[in-house]
């Protein structure tokens, strides 16, 4: 059997967006109400309190309707100034990519960049602060997903509160599916979404702001206002006291309602083990098949995206077409400079269960056979199997 490009896969095992879980498709079907009728602005407090709580904060966090992009784009908008120097941690594409938004806001951007399968030394941040007591601003991705790797955001956290200046940190595709919270990091601003771990749809952006960071962006004139990249227009849109400054994504806060009930109601240290298990028996499964992961190392892979470096002579989009084809799953490639380098497969959310690592595994060996590549699919699937087991 072939499954064909037009209809729709059988299990989408991405880096993102994510299959939402059924619960959250449902809650998408409520009734979108006015923004201005009280009982959605009493709903819209409640949410955002919610979305406190998840990511543990002793301030209210905002909520940006758009998809995380949109939060990233505004944080350097607004916190960064001409005067400012900004020291970016690049580990990978995303990583990289901040630095392009921090220079169009300030001409002063330092770097400390590894490489694409690597982490970010906290060594070599503490040597940069101490070389560059002008740095102001810090901006780190702690799970660049195109290389599927985790940088230490807590060590580096400390190093930059330490010195003074502000962080912003790149949580869009870690919270939700490992231990990661705004105040554990010490961040200033940290940007994540429900479209990954929280099993949502992409459309909202979830963001913890700390008390110095709403006083810099308020003291920064060029800071956006009155626009789609404000962060300041929403300081207060939390109170049903205060109307929103454009019309907010009814819909897509009914399915965050959703995910933040499934997630607080699971129980977060819940949700981060099944994650880091699926993982756990991807990563075992494809070293039994003969595979290298793309991580230098296994303690810095990340429990939700599993990157599988491509075999010589294979070629990866051919790959992933074979995977579709043949078995109806969809991976992810790589980005920019990991593209074609890589596969990608998702663990979050609702896939963050140990049998979608063997369905990954089955489909990706039996693709790989296909394009001639000796791969033990058994020794993969019984290799995932025993990891789960062990943890049954």
């Amino acid at each position: 059997m072939r499954y064909s490009d037009h209809a729709e896969p059988v299990l989408t095992l991405t880096s993102g967006p994510v299959n939402a879980y059924p619960d959250v498709l449902r809650g998408l079907g409520r009734t979108v109400l006015y923004d201005y009728d009280p009982a959605f602005q009493a709903f819209y407090e409640k949410v955002v309190d919610k979305t406190r709580r998840a990511m543990r904060l002793s301030t209210r966090p905002v909520i940006l309707h758009g998809e995380p992009v949109l939060g990233l784009e505004a944080a350097a908008a607004s916190l960064i100034t001409p005067g400012d120097t900004v020291l970016n941690l690049a580990s990978g594409v995303y990583g990289k990519g901040f630095g392009y938004w921090a220079k169009r806001y300030s001409p002063n951007l330092l770097e400390i960049e590894t490489a694409y399968n690597e982490a970010i030394d906290p060594q070599a941040v503490r040597d940069m602060l101490r070389e560059h007591p002008e740095v102001s601003v810090v901006s780190v991705c702690h799970h660049d997903t195109p290389s599927g790797t985790i940088n230490p955001i807590d060590e580096i956290g400390a190093l930059v509160s330490a010195h003074g200046a502000y962080l912003i940190v790149d949580a869009v595709s870690s919270f939700g599916g490992m231990k990661t919270h705004p105040e554990d990091c010490k961040a200033d601003l940290y940007v994540t979404g429900p479209n990954k771990c929280l099993g949502a749809p992409p459309g909202l952006t979830m963001m913890g702001v700390s008390p110095r960071a709403w006083d810099k962006m308020k003291a920064n004139p060029a800071a956006p206002r009155a626009s789609m990249l404000s962060i300041l227009d929403w300081e207060q849109a939390w109170s049903r006291a205060e109307p929103f400054p454009f019309t907010p994504s009814v819909a897509e806060m009914n399915g965050l309602d959703v995910a933040l009930d499934l997630y607080l109601g699971e129980g977060p240290e819940a949700v981060w083990a099944r994650h880091a298990l699926t993982a756990k028996a991807t990563r075992a499964g494809i070293r039994a098949m003969g595979l290298s992961l793309w991580a230098a190392r296994e303690a810095i892979a990340s429990p939700t995206t599993t990157a599988v470096r491509t075999p010589d002579g294979i070629d990866e989009a051919a790959l992933r077409r074979a995977v579709r084809a043949r078995y109806g799953v969809v991976f992810s490639s790589g980005r920019s400079e990991t593209l074609g380098k890589l596969t990608r497969i998702g663990h979050m959310g609702p896939t963050a269960q140990p049998i979608y690592a063997v369905a990954a595994l089955a489909a990706l060996g039996g693709a790989l056979r296909a394009e001639g590549y000796e791969a033990d699919v058994g020794a993969a699937v019984a290799a995932a199997m025993a990891v789960s087991d062990a943890d049954a």
